[in-house]
């Protein structure tokens, strides 16, 4: 087993600032040593619960103040002081407001006009703000929704970044329990809080990297040890070189290390080949110091390294530490980059080492081990994704069992895999991509993900629910993934009739989704016959991103004015009444 591991120390004595330091590595070890290694490796090989408090910072652009805010209707919110029940500061005066007929809150009054509370508007009508200082200035900032949309630069080009998945941090969701060793994948705990590997979320991490590959600078590159061009420094006797490999041993020996020092900044992005022998406990560890507090902080992670194999990892240090602080319920911070630095590295036990560097990013790479998982995991006869978990569904709704296959995650796989295909060039990529197309036959009853509306009208479900639920969002992303495949793979008639038949039912469908105020998440209102499943802000602005999408590769009208429309409703606009 490898694991990863992140460990603070004091500093030394003969630094001249105070840093903290923190430790991530990577350790072999018996998979049944202890109780806690099995309990690791049941929970998806992540981290263990860690016991020690740190303390990160928050990026901040502006100040913000907490401070009460009335709302005046009509009207601008003045700040005055108040005499309960009175008038005399320039006519403001307490007021009770009765709420219909139900209940009162304290208003003020002034003149015909009248204030009410912003946390009762807030919650009242679903409206948000906040006190913000810009250069001094104090205002107050209303906004109808929290969502942003993002709006197409020309034509959707599969080549390109997927969507605006530019601007995902996938691994730091929260629902992320951690990026695994073994696979260099997330971690889910959306439904099982042990953690499992949730193929949506697997393929978004590739999609947003490669997006991010694309959109950001070339990645700097400090090549530490590749016994070509570069050879570490490593302190002790115990290695040696075979070809342009490091080998060590530090068995039986008193010095139970071999490390190396340096000093970088900013770069934190590991990426190593190794080779460790769990029979001797064996470890790679990377020293990163904070500025912050003098407190240890352990973070591990696992792979399997028994048997003499290889083990290409690619690490985000940073993201290694924030998961392990979310592990022990802390306060979620952002971890500033520029509080750290990596100052060094020690190797323990004996292996190999090679190609050992560290990076600002390594996109390419990250999006390759998505696109590599799907290969691997994908059921080679139903050509599926499997959730490993049940999902409880809706009342009157039955269970999705462990095993499900969703359409979402088989269209998100195709837009990964038509990629990876397009940049390399190799089969297994074509091959999965097309298998993938297998559960839009089956249908969502009999363990595929097709439903239709009405008996006629086919529909993708994101989730292949009893009766079915028709996800707006879900479906739209595989229409999404069947154009990626048919634009960027050969011989993909078989995702064109699909998408085809997709977009019809889309177009029919569609006006189904407005409520007049918002866009509904689903159609289970028709289905159960039950009060509206009204899309949260952030869905209704992935409604109308995707529209937007679709439009620029479909001239029908009706997904651009449909889009206007729900943005319309993001700022407060209705639909008129009779």
């Amino acid at each position: 087993m490898l694991s990863s591991s992140t460990l603070n120390t004091e500093p030394s004595a003969t630094r001249a600032e105070t840093w903290p330091v923190v430790v991530t590595f990577l350790r072999c070890v018996p998979f049944q040593v202890t109780k806690s290694h099995t309990i690791l490796t049941a929970s998806r090989n992540c981290f263990r619960p860690i016991h020690r408090s740190f303390s990160g910072g928050y990026d901040e652009n502006q100040s913000e103040v907490d401070v009460p805010v009335c709302l005046r209707l009509p009207g601008a919110f003045k700040a005055q002081s108040l005499t309960p029940g009175s008038s005399e500061n320039g006519g403001l005066e307490e007021i009770e407001c009765h709420i219909n007929g139900d209940y009162s809150i304290p208003c003020r009054k002034e003149g015909d006009e009248v204030y009410l509370p912003f946390s009762f508007i807030h919650k009242y009508f679903e409206v948000y703000g906040k006190m913000a200082i810009y250069d001094g200035y104090m205002r107050f900032e209303w906004s109808h929704s929290y969502s942003k949309v993002y709006y197409p630069k020309g034509k959707y080009d599969p080549r390109g970044v997927f969507l605006y998945f530019e601007n995902y941090n996938v691994e730091l969701r929260e629902r992320v329990k951690c990026i695994s060793a073994t696979e260099g994948v997330p971690v889910s705990t959306q439904w099982e809080s042990n953690g499992y590997y949730y193929p949506t979320q697997v393929a978004q991490f590739g999609l947003a990297h490669y997006s991010k590959n694309l959109t950001e600078p070339e990645p700097r590159i400090k090549v530490l040890d590749d016994g070509i061009s570069s050879f570490g420094n490593w302190s002790g006797d115990k290695v040696s070189r075979e070809n342009h490999i490091l080998v060590f041993n530090t068995m039986g020996t008193d010095s139970r290390d071999v490390h190396m020092s340096m000093d970088y900044v900013l770069d934190f992005v590991l990426s190593v080949e190794l080779m460790l022998k769990a029979a001797d406990n064996s470890s790679f560890v990377v020293v990163v110091q904070s500025r912050e507090k003098n407190e240890n902080q352990d973070v591990y992670h696992r792979v399997n390294c028994d048997g003499g194999k290889w083990s290409i990892l690619v690490r985000d240090l940073l993201v290694d530490l924030q998961k392990g602080l979310a592990a022990q319920s802390k306060p979620k911070k952002k971890l500033l980059r520029s509080k750290f630095k990596v100052t060094g590295m020690r190797l323990e036990g004996s292996g190999k080492l090679a190609n050992l560097s560290l990076a600002t990013s390594r996109h390419l790479e990250q999006f390759y081990m998505a696109a590599d998982w799907l290969v691997r995991h994908q059921d080679p006869v139903t050509g599926g994704w499997a959730n490993p978990v049940k999902r409880k569904g809706p009342h009157g709704m039955k269970d999705l069992q462990p095993g499900w296959l969703s359409a979402m995650g088989q269209g998100h796989g195709m837009s990964l895999l038509a990629r990876a295909y397009h940049q390399s060039k190799r089969p297994e990529y074509l091959r999965a991509g097309l298998l993938s197309l297998r559960p839009f036959h089956a249908d969502s009853s009999h363990g595929g993900v097709l439903a239709h509306f009405m008996g006629s009208l086919p529909w993708y479900e994101e989730y292949p629910t009893q009766p079915a639920s028709f996800v707006l969002n879900g479906f739209i992303y595989s229409l999404i993934g069947l154009y990626d495949l048919l634009s960027l793979v050969p011989k993909s008639h078989e995702a064109a009739v699909l998408f085809n038949q997709g977009m019809t039912s889309l177009k029919k469908l569609l006006p189904l989704f407005d409520n007049g105020s918002g866009s509904n998440y689903d159609l289970r209102h028709f289905s159960l016959g039950v009060a509206p499943n009204i899309a949260r802000w952030d869905y209704h602005a992935t409604h109308v991103n995707q529209l937007l999408l679709l439009a620029t590769i479909d001239n029908s009208t009706i997904l651009s004015i449909t889009a206007d429309r729900w943005l319309g409703y993001m700022a407060g606009k209705r639909a008129q009444h009779n």
